[in-house]
Parts: structure tokens; sequence; C-alpha cells
């Protein structure tokens, strides 16, 4: 399994590969897909109104969820770089242009990652 993970102005997401040695999440309504690799991560928008507030180096706005994204590939390089094309297509969403720093970690390695906004700097 592998966290990716994409950070800027002050926010990210983060999504989960699941390799083939892997289980899958089993829970009711768990997606099924029959691939090797397979990449679940949130899939979000900018809303004017109602949602959830999501705090940014831009400001507040706010977002609303849709169902996650699930898909399915028989590579590993071309499932990492899917991954890293929906974050950025989901930052861009909510109108977020730059280009995110990328983590791809085992849950173990992923302790590094944060989301300390540039403002919260000395």
């Amino acid at each position: 399994m592998l966290l990716i993970c994409g950070l800027a102005c002050g926010t990210g997401t983060t999504g989960t590969l699941y390799e083939p040695d892997d289980t899958p999440p089993s829970y009711n309504g768990a997606p099924a897909v029959e691939a090797p690799y397979v990449w679940i991560c949130d899939a979000f928008y900018q809303v004017e109104s109602g949602g959830q507030e999501l705090i940014t180096d831009q400001g507040a706005i706010q977002v609303a969820f849709q169902r996650p994204t699930v898909r399915g590939f028989e590579q590993r390089e071309r499932a990492i770089t899917a991954a890293k094309t929906h974050i950025r297509d989901q930052l861009s969403r909510i109108g977020i242009q730059t280009d995110p720093e990328f983590h791809v970690d085992t849950p173990a390695e992923a302790g590094h990652v944060t989301t300390t906004s540039k403002r919260d700097e000395p």
C-alpha cells in the first residue's frame, strides 16, 4: 500500500494505492476493481455555499465532496502517474494552480508529511 499525497498552498489531499499483495477495503459499498493496482482518493470541488470550509494560503473556501475516485491499473508507474494527475485536478478544481509537492510513501513512512502552512511559520 502506498499513500500518495499532494500538498500545495497550505492544503493537500492523500489517496491510497493498493498494490497486488494488499488487502483492499471490504466495508459495505467498498469499490470492487479487478486490477493489480487500485487507486482510491476523494474527489471534491469548490462551492459557493454549504460544503465544508477549507483554509488555504489563498484564504477560506467551501468544498463539497463527491464519491471517491476508484481506478484500476495493470502497472505501478501508470497508477502513480494517474494518482498525481488526479491530485493536481482536484486542487485545480478548488482554484489551486500551484504544482503540488508530492510524497509517495508506505503508511509507516508517511509521518514526515505535514500540512503546516507557510503563514504559520515564523
